[in-house]
């Protein structure tokens, strides 16, 4: 019945748009501009969200494996898959804060990377960030799995609450860096 009503209604003559049309953001030029802009306003402000989550769960797979220390054979700094997983949950707090200032400090106008050079940062430092968050977490996944066949304690139990925390903050990077390599492809000067 829609289609019906939709063949019969008479087109719009040229100049004008349809009121559907201008609404949306469908008309012509303007509206393909309009488009492109809520785009990449979503592609950043996307961005800018997983790595405020990345941020955020870094920051807890450090703090909760640092903190992970309950006597004798019961402390992380004993294991060098520990010792990995903290250095590597530090290192992408770090990129994640310094990439997050980076961000604000373009938002609020101020003088940011050439936008190439930015693209490509964004998108190395994702992606090697998160292939370390992968290799930190996978270490200590198998030691952390004996531990807990012999005895299931706080130890244990910190030790995977860290990992999850490390596999998550992964997660929010990799999709970064897929957006990112998104935004790279788009570049028409590349």
């Amino acid at each position: 019945m829609a289609d019906i009503e939709k063949a019969s209604a008479p087109a719009p003559a040229q100049g004008e748009a349809t009121a559907t049309g201008a609404a949306a953001g469908g008309g012509g030029m303007v509206g393909s501009v309009l488009r492109r802009w809520r785009t990449q306003d979503l592609l950043d402000r996307s961005g800018s969200a997983l790595r405020a989550g990345a941020w955020a769960l870094s920051l807890l797979a450090f703090l909760v494996m640092a903190c992970n220390e309950h006597g004798d054979w019961m402390r992380f700094d004993r294991y060098e898959e520990y010792r990995y997983i903290v250095a590597i949950g530090l290192l992408a707090f770090v990129y994640t804060t310094l990439q997050l200032v980076r961000h604000g400090i373009r938002l609020t106008g101020g003088q940011d990377l050439q936008a190439k050079t930015g693209l490509l940062v964004d998108f190395a430092g994702d992606q090697v960030t998160a292939y370390l968050l992968m290799s930190a977490l996978s270490a200590a996944i198998p030691i952390t799995n004996r531990m807990r066949e012999g005895a299931d304690n706080v130890f244990t139990a910190s030790s995977a609450a860290s990992i999850s925390m490390a596999f998550f903050a992964f997660v929010c990077l990799a999709l970064s860096a897929l957006i990112s390599g998104f935004k790279l492809t788009k570049q028409t000067y590349i």
